[in-house]
Protein backbone atom coordinates (compact mmCIF):
# COMPACT_ATOMS: atom_id res chain seq x y z
CA UNK A 1 0.00 0.00 0.00
CA UNK A 2 0.90 3.49 -0.43
CA UNK A 3 1.15 5.48 2.44
CA UNK A 4 -1.73 8.39 2.41
CA UNK A 5 -0.51 10.37 5.00
CA UNK A 6 2.14 13.03 4.04
CA UNK A 7 1.75 15.78 7.53
CA UNK A 8 4.52 16.79 9.31
CA UNK A 9 3.41 15.00 12.91
CA UNK A 10 3.24 11.75 13.86
CA UNK A 11 -0.29 9.55 12.48
CA UNK A 12 -2.57 8.74 14.74
CA UNK A 13 -2.70 5.18 15.71
CA UNK A 14 -5.72 3.53 14.26
CA UNK A 15 -7.02 -0.33 14.53
CA UNK A 16 -9.13 -1.10 11.15
CA UNK A 17 -11.48 -4.12 10.93
CA UNK A 18 -11.91 -5.08 7.23
CA UNK A 19 -14.68 -7.25 6.18
CA UNK A 20 -15.29 -9.27 2.76
CA UNK A 21 -18.17 -11.58 2.60
CA UNK A 22 -18.16 -14.24 -0.42
CA UNK A 23 -20.59 -16.81 -1.78
CA UNK A 24 -18.69 -19.45 0.39
CA UNK A 25 -16.50 -17.74 2.70
CA UNK A 26 -15.59 -14.62 4.84
CA UNK A 27 -12.48 -12.62 4.38
CA UNK A 28 -11.58 -10.49 7.51
CA UNK A 29 -8.49 -8.65 7.63
CA UNK A 30 -7.12 -6.03 10.89
CA UNK A 31 -5.00 -3.09 10.17
CA UNK A 32 -2.93 -0.63 12.34
CA UNK A 33 -3.10 2.56 9.81
CA UNK A 34 -2.05 1.50 6.62
CA UNK A 35 -0.31 -2.12 7.87
CA UNK A 36 -1.59 -5.38 7.72
CA UNK A 37 -1.61 -7.12 11.01
CA UNK A 38 -3.25 -10.53 9.97
CA UNK A 39 -6.00 -11.65 7.79
CA UNK A 40 -7.95 -15.21 6.95
CA UNK A 41 -9.98 -16.14 4.71
CA UNK A 42 -12.80 -18.21 6.15
CA UNK A 43 -13.94 -20.80 4.28
CA UNK A 44 -17.69 -22.02 4.71
CA UNK A 45 -18.97 -25.57 3.50
CA UNK A 46 -22.12 -25.78 1.65
CA UNK A 47 -23.52 -27.76 5.21
CA UNK A 48 -22.59 -24.96 6.57
CA UNK A 49 -24.59 -22.61 4.99
CA UNK A 50 -27.65 -24.98 3.63
CA UNK A 51 -29.73 -23.91 6.64
CA UNK A 52 -30.04 -20.24 5.21
CA UNK A 53 -32.63 -19.96 2.47
CA UNK A 54 -31.66 -16.31 1.85
CA UNK A 55 -28.20 -15.14 2.49
CA UNK A 56 -29.14 -11.82 4.92
CA UNK A 57 -30.53 -15.51 6.88
CA UNK A 58 -26.54 -15.95 6.91
CA UNK A 59 -26.03 -12.87 9.42
CA UNK A 60 -25.51 -14.35 12.66
CA UNK A 61 -23.04 -17.67 11.67
CA UNK A 62 -21.26 -14.72 10.07
CA UNK A 63 -20.84 -12.54 12.91
CA UNK A 64 -20.13 -15.68 15.21
CA UNK A 65 -16.97 -16.77 12.76
CA UNK A 66 -15.64 -12.95 12.43
CA UNK A 67 -16.04 -12.50 16.86
CA UNK A 68 -14.45 -16.22 17.01
CA UNK A 69 -11.00 -15.65 14.62
CA UNK A 70 -10.79 -12.04 16.41
CA UNK A 71 -10.83 -13.92 19.98
CA UNK A 72 -8.48 -16.82 19.10
CA UNK A 73 -5.84 -14.02 17.94
CA UNK A 74 -6.02 -12.70 21.03
CA UNK A 75 -7.60 -8.80 19.80
CA UNK A 76 -9.14 -6.10 22.19
CA UNK A 77 -11.72 -5.07 19.99
CA UNK A 78 -12.00 -2.21 22.10
CA UNK A 79 -8.91 -1.36 20.01
CA UNK A 80 -10.84 -0.98 16.97
CA UNK A 81 -11.16 2.72 15.36
CA UNK A 82 -14.49 1.59 12.64
CA UNK A 83 -15.27 -1.47 10.98
CA UNK A 84 -15.28 -1.58 7.51
CA UNK A 85 -17.33 -3.86 4.99
CA UNK A 86 -17.65 -4.68 1.47
CA UNK A 87 -20.28 -2.62 -0.42
CA UNK A 88 -23.42 -4.92 -2.05
CA UNK A 89 -26.27 -4.39 -4.59
CA UNK A 90 -27.55 -1.18 -3.16
CA UNK A 91 -29.32 1.83 -5.44
CA UNK A 92 -26.95 3.22 -7.87
CA UNK A 93 -24.46 5.44 -5.95
CA UNK A 94 -21.25 8.15 -6.54
CA UNK A 95 -18.01 6.59 -5.55
CA UNK A 96 -16.47 6.88 -2.32
CA UNK A 97 -16.45 6.02 1.62
CA UNK A 98 -20.23 5.66 2.81
CA UNK A 99 -21.35 5.36 6.78
CA UNK A 100 -23.43 2.52 7.04
CA UNK A 101 -26.75 4.10 8.09
CA UNK A 102 -29.97 2.76 8.54
CA UNK A 103 -31.61 3.11 5.25
CA UNK A 104 -28.43 0.94 3.67
CA UNK A 105 -29.12 -1.40 6.46
CA UNK A 106 -32.74 -1.71 5.45
CA UNK A 107 -31.75 -2.37 1.91
CA UNK A 108 -29.00 -4.55 2.38
CA UNK A 109 -31.57 -6.46 4.26
CA UNK A 110 -34.76 -6.23 1.69
CA UNK A 111 -31.95 -7.54 -1.24
CA UNK A 112 -34.69 -5.91 -3.62
CA UNK A 113 -31.82 -5.33 -6.25
CA UNK A 114 -30.87 -9.05 -5.80
CA UNK A 115 -29.44 -11.74 -3.36
CA UNK A 116 -25.20 -11.21 -3.20
CA UNK A 117 -22.93 -12.61 -0.32
CA UNK A 118 -21.48 -8.67 -0.55
CA UNK A 119 -24.72 -7.15 0.96
CA UNK A 120 -23.40 -9.24 4.34
CA UNK A 121 -20.67 -6.42 4.56
CA UNK A 122 -22.60 -3.53 5.66
CA UNK A 123 -24.89 -5.28 7.98
CA UNK A 124 -21.81 -7.44 10.12
CA UNK A 125 -19.65 -3.75 9.65
CA UNK A 126 -22.76 -2.05 11.49
CA UNK A 127 -23.20 -4.39 14.08
CA UNK A 128 -20.14 -5.37 15.13
CA UNK A 129 -19.13 -1.04 15.07
CA UNK A 130 -22.27 -0.34 17.17
CA UNK A 131 -21.61 -2.60 19.60
CA UNK A 132 -18.12 -1.24 20.09
CA UNK A 133 -19.58 2.85 19.79
CA UNK A 134 -16.94 3.42 17.05
CA UNK A 135 -17.88 4.23 12.75
CA UNK A 136 -19.32 1.33 10.44
CA UNK A 137 -18.47 2.47 6.44
CA UNK A 138 -18.53 0.42 3.22
CA UNK A 139 -15.90 1.77 0.00
CA UNK A 140 -17.19 1.86 -3.34
CA UNK A 141 -19.44 -1.04 -3.91
CA UNK A 142 -20.20 -3.10 -6.84
CA UNK A 143 -23.19 -0.31 -8.02
CA UNK A 144 -20.75 2.55 -7.88
CA UNK A 145 -22.45 4.38 -11.32
CA UNK A 146 -20.42 6.57 -13.17
CA UNK A 147 -22.21 5.61 -16.52
CA UNK A 148 -21.97 8.84 -19.06
CA UNK A 149 -26.05 8.76 -20.16
CA UNK A 150 -25.03 7.52 -23.70
CA UNK A 151 -23.98 4.43 -21.99
CA UNK A 152 -27.21 3.62 -20.73
CA UNK A 153 -29.07 2.94 -23.57
CA UNK A 154 -28.96 -0.62 -24.27
CA UNK A 155 -31.01 -0.77 -27.42
CA UNK A 156 -34.36 -1.09 -26.28
CA UNK A 157 -36.37 1.21 -23.84
CA UNK A 158 -37.45 -1.89 -21.86
CA UNK A 159 -33.88 -2.85 -20.26
CA UNK A 160 -31.33 -0.11 -19.21
CA UNK A 161 -27.84 -0.80 -19.19
CA UNK A 162 -26.09 -0.64 -15.60
CA UNK A 163 -23.06 -0.16 -13.73
CA UNK A 164 -22.42 -3.24 -11.79
CA UNK A 165 -18.81 -4.24 -11.41
CA UNK A 166 -15.65 -4.57 -9.12
CA UNK A 167 -15.70 -0.68 -8.20
CA UNK A 168 -14.09 -1.40 -5.19
CA UNK A 169 -10.45 -2.97 -6.41
CA UNK A 170 -10.68 -1.14 -10.18
CA UNK A 171 -10.89 2.65 -8.13
CA UNK A 172 -8.64 0.83 -6.01
CA UNK A 173 -5.68 -0.12 -8.23
CA UNK A 174 -6.27 3.18 -10.77
CA UNK A 175 -4.97 5.28 -8.08
CA UNK A 176 -2.57 3.64 -6.86
CA UNK A 177 -1.06 3.80 -10.19
CA UNK A 178 -1.87 7.67 -10.32
CA UNK A 179 -0.22 8.14 -7.17
CA UNK A 180 3.04 5.89 -8.30
CA UNK A 181 3.48 8.40 -11.48
CA UNK A 182 2.96 11.25 -8.90
CA UNK A 183 -0.14 12.24 -11.37
CA UNK A 184 -3.69 13.07 -10.13
CA UNK A 185 -6.32 10.23 -10.79
CA UNK A 186 -8.85 12.80 -12.09
CA UNK A 187 -6.24 13.84 -14.92
CA UNK A 188 -5.91 10.58 -16.64
CA UNK A 189 -7.65 8.21 -18.69
CA UNK A 190 -7.08 4.27 -17.68
CA UNK A 191 -9.08 1.17 -18.91
CA UNK A 192 -9.09 -1.19 -15.72
CA UNK A 193 -9.79 -4.78 -16.87
CA UNK A 194 -10.85 -7.17 -13.26
CA UNK A 195 -9.91 -10.41 -13.97
CA UNK A 196 -11.67 -12.65 -11.27
CA UNK A 197 -14.45 -14.82 -10.95
CA UNK A 198 -16.26 -12.07 -12.82
CA UNK A 199 -14.95 -9.89 -14.91
CA UNK A 200 -15.28 -6.04 -15.34
CA UNK A 201 -13.60 -3.87 -17.87
CA UNK A 202 -14.43 0.07 -17.05
CA UNK A 203 -12.98 3.22 -18.61
CA UNK A 204 -12.00 5.72 -16.15
CA UNK A 205 -11.85 9.12 -17.99
CA UNK A 206 -10.35 11.83 -15.89
CA UNK A 207 -11.68 10.22 -11.94
CA UNK A 208 -14.78 8.17 -13.53
CA UNK A 209 -15.83 5.46 -14.70
CA UNK A 210 -17.52 6.41 -17.63
CA UNK A 211 -18.47 3.20 -19.24
CA UNK A 212 -18.20 -0.48 -17.70
CA UNK A 213 -19.81 -3.48 -18.63
CA UNK A 214 -22.42 -5.00 -16.04
CA UNK A 215 -19.83 -8.17 -14.83
CA UNK A 216 -22.68 -9.65 -12.47
CA UNK A 217 -25.36 -11.23 -15.06
CA UNK A 218 -25.00 -11.36 -18.80
CA UNK A 219 -22.76 -8.48 -20.34
CA UNK A 220 -19.00 -8.42 -21.45
CA UNK A 221 -16.42 -11.11 -21.83
CA UNK A 222 -17.10 -14.68 -20.18
CA UNK A 223 -15.26 -15.37 -17.17
CA UNK A 224 -14.72 -18.30 -14.97
CA UNK A 225 -18.12 -18.83 -13.94
CA UNK A 226 -20.14 -16.66 -15.73
CA UNK A 227 -21.40 -16.17 -19.36
CA UNK A 228 -20.81 -13.04 -20.43
CA UNK A 229 -23.06 -11.57 -23.47
CA UNK A 230 -24.46 -14.68 -24.79
CA UNK A 231 -26.54 -13.63 -28.47
CA UNK A 232 -29.59 -12.28 -27.84
CA UNK A 233 -31.56 -14.21 -29.86
CA UNK A 234 -30.52 -17.86 -29.50
CA UNK A 235 -30.32 -16.79 -25.03
CA UNK A 236 -34.41 -15.77 -25.67
CA UNK A 237 -34.78 -19.14 -27.77
CA UNK A 238 -33.30 -21.17 -24.70
CA UNK A 239 -35.48 -19.36 -22.19
CA UNK A 240 -38.47 -20.13 -23.68
CA UNK A 241 -37.75 -23.55 -24.66
CA UNK A 242 -39.62 -25.27 -21.97
CA UNK A 243 -36.18 -26.87 -20.86
CA UNK A 244 -35.34 -24.63 -18.27
CA UNK A 245 -36.66 -22.41 -15.56
CA UNK A 246 -35.94 -18.96 -14.79
CA UNK A 247 -33.56 -20.02 -12.14
CA UNK A 248 -31.71 -22.27 -13.85
CA UNK A 249 -31.18 -19.68 -16.68
CA UNK A 250 -29.91 -17.30 -14.32
CA UNK A 251 -27.42 -19.91 -12.83
CA UNK A 252 -26.14 -20.33 -16.48
CA UNK A 253 -25.13 -16.58 -16.58
CA UNK A 254 -24.05 -16.57 -13.17
CA UNK A 255 -22.37 -19.01 -11.35
CA UNK A 256 -22.52 -22.01 -14.04
CA UNK A 257 -21.45 -20.15 -17.04
CA UNK A 258 -18.09 -19.14 -18.73
CA UNK A 259 -15.15 -21.49 -17.99
CA UNK A 260 -17.55 -24.01 -15.55
CA UNK A 261 -19.74 -24.97 -18.26
CA UNK A 262 -17.27 -25.68 -20.77
CA UNK A 263 -14.95 -27.23 -18.43
CA UNK A 264 -16.04 -28.31 -15.69
CA UNK A 265 -13.89 -25.92 -13.37
CA UNK A 266 -13.42 -22.05 -11.99
CA UNK A 267 -9.93 -22.47 -11.35
CA UNK A 268 -7.75 -20.52 -14.37
CA UNK A 269 -4.44 -22.73 -12.32
CA UNK A 270 -6.45 -26.10 -13.52
CA UNK A 271 -7.10 -24.84 -17.11
CA UNK A 272 -4.04 -23.98 -17.44
CA UNK A 273 -2.42 -27.41 -16.02
CA UNK A 274 -4.96 -28.81 -18.37
CA UNK A 275 -4.13 -26.86 -21.48
CA UNK A 276 -0.02 -28.19 -20.88
CA UNK A 277 -1.18 -31.66 -20.60
CA UNK A 278 -2.30 -31.28 -24.72
CA UNK A 279 -5.92 -30.86 -23.51
CA UNK A 280 -7.19 -28.85 -27.25
CA UNK A 281 -10.33 -27.66 -25.49
CA UNK A 282 -9.10 -26.02 -22.59
CA UNK A 283 -6.35 -24.08 -24.42
CA UNK A 284 -9.56 -23.26 -26.72
CA UNK A 285 -11.91 -21.91 -24.43
CA UNK A 286 -8.65 -19.97 -22.25
CA UNK A 287 -7.68 -18.35 -25.32
CA UNK A 288 -11.22 -17.43 -25.79
CA UNK A 289 -11.28 -15.99 -22.57
CA UNK A 290 -8.24 -13.48 -23.44
CA UNK A 291 -9.58 -13.14 -27.01
CA UNK A 292 -12.77 -11.64 -25.44
CA UNK A 293 -11.58 -9.45 -22.66
CA UNK A 294 -9.28 -7.96 -25.09
CA UNK A 295 -12.25 -7.08 -27.58
CA UNK A 296 -13.87 -5.40 -24.68
CA UNK A 297 -10.64 -3.00 -23.75
CA UNK A 298 -10.74 -2.21 -27.17
CA UNK A 299 -14.14 -1.16 -27.08
CA UNK A 300 -13.15 0.89 -23.77
CA UNK A 301 -10.63 2.41 -25.73
CA UNK A 302 -13.29 3.43 -28.64
CA UNK A 303 -15.52 5.03 -25.50
CA UNK A 304 -12.29 6.72 -24.60
CA UNK A 305 -11.06 8.21 -28.55
CA UNK A 306 -7.68 6.23 -28.19
CA UNK A 307 -6.71 8.79 -25.49
CA UNK A 308 -5.68 5.88 -22.70
CA UNK A 309 -2.92 6.44 -20.79
CA UNK A 310 -2.43 3.05 -19.21
CA UNK A 311 -4.44 -0.22 -19.43
CA UNK A 312 -4.37 -1.95 -16.17
CA UNK A 313 -4.54 -5.48 -15.84
CA UNK A 314 -5.99 -6.73 -12.16
CA UNK A 315 -7.85 -9.84 -10.31
CA UNK A 316 -6.72 -12.82 -9.31
CA UNK A 317 -6.24 -14.31 -13.12
CA UNK A 318 -3.58 -11.27 -13.66
CA UNK A 319 -1.36 -13.64 -11.49
CA UNK A 320 -1.22 -15.68 -14.88
CA UNK A 321 1.87 -13.94 -16.60
CA UNK A 322 3.17 -17.31 -18.51
CA UNK A 323 -0.33 -17.03 -20.63
CA UNK A 324 -3.16 -14.92 -20.21
CA UNK A 325 -1.06 -11.75 -19.85
CA UNK A 326 1.00 -12.17 -22.56
CA UNK A 327 -2.35 -13.07 -24.64
CA UNK A 328 -3.94 -9.75 -23.74
CA UNK A 329 -1.13 -8.01 -24.51
CA UNK A 330 -0.54 -8.72 -27.71
CA UNK A 331 -3.51 -7.91 -28.64
CA UNK A 332 -3.96 -4.52 -26.93
CA UNK A 333 -0.12 -2.83 -26.58
CA UNK A 334 -1.09 -0.53 -29.07
CA UNK A 335 -3.43 1.12 -27.82
CA UNK A 336 -1.08 2.26 -24.16
CA UNK A 337 1.08 0.81 -21.99
CA UNK A 338 0.25 -2.26 -19.93
CA UNK A 339 0.54 -2.14 -16.28
CA UNK A 340 -0.43 -5.68 -14.22
CA UNK A 341 -1.40 -5.22 -10.87
CA UNK A 342 -2.75 -8.83 -9.75
CA UNK A 343 -4.74 -9.73 -6.66
CA UNK A 344 -8.15 -8.77 -5.56
CA UNK A 345 -6.26 -6.11 -3.39
CA UNK A 346 -10.17 -5.48 -1.51
CA UNK A 347 -9.07 -6.10 1.76
CA UNK A 348 -6.69 -3.17 1.48
CA UNK A 349 -8.89 -1.04 -0.72
CA UNK A 350 -12.02 -1.18 2.01
CA UNK A 351 -9.15 0.10 4.88
CA UNK A 352 -7.61 3.03 2.63
CA UNK A 353 -11.33 4.11 2.29
CA UNK A 354 -12.23 3.94 5.63
CA UNK A 355 -8.53 5.48 6.73
CA UNK A 356 -9.21 8.35 4.70
CA UNK A 357 -12.31 9.53 6.44
CA UNK A 358 -10.43 8.68 10.25
CA UNK A 359 -7.64 11.31 9.21
CA UNK A 360 -9.66 14.37 7.98
CA UNK A 361 -8.78 13.35 3.61
CA UNK A 362 -12.62 13.28 3.10
CA UNK A 363 -16.03 12.98 4.40
CA UNK A 364 -18.32 9.94 4.52
CA UNK A 365 -21.41 10.05 2.19
CA UNK A 366 -24.41 9.48 3.17
CA UNK A 367 -26.71 6.52 1.76
CA UNK A 368 -30.08 7.86 0.96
Amino acid sequence: MLALWRGGSELKQHFLLSINPGSTSTKIALFENESLLMEDNLSHSNEDLAPFKRIADQYAFRRQVIVSFLLERGFDVQKLSAVVGRGGLLKPIASGTYAVNDAMVADLHAALRGEHASNLGGLLAKDLADELGIPAFIVDPVVVDELWDVARISGHPAIERRSIFHALNQKAVAKRYARAKGVPYQELNIIVAHLGGGVSVGAHCQGRVIDVNNALDGDGPFSPERSGALPAGDLAKLCYSGKYTLEQVKKMLTGQGGMVAYLGTNDGREVTRRMESGDEQAGLVFRAFAYQVAKEIGAMAAVLKGKVNVIILTGGLAHNSKYLVPWIGEAVSFIAPIEVMPGEGEMAALCEGALRVLLGLEEAREYV
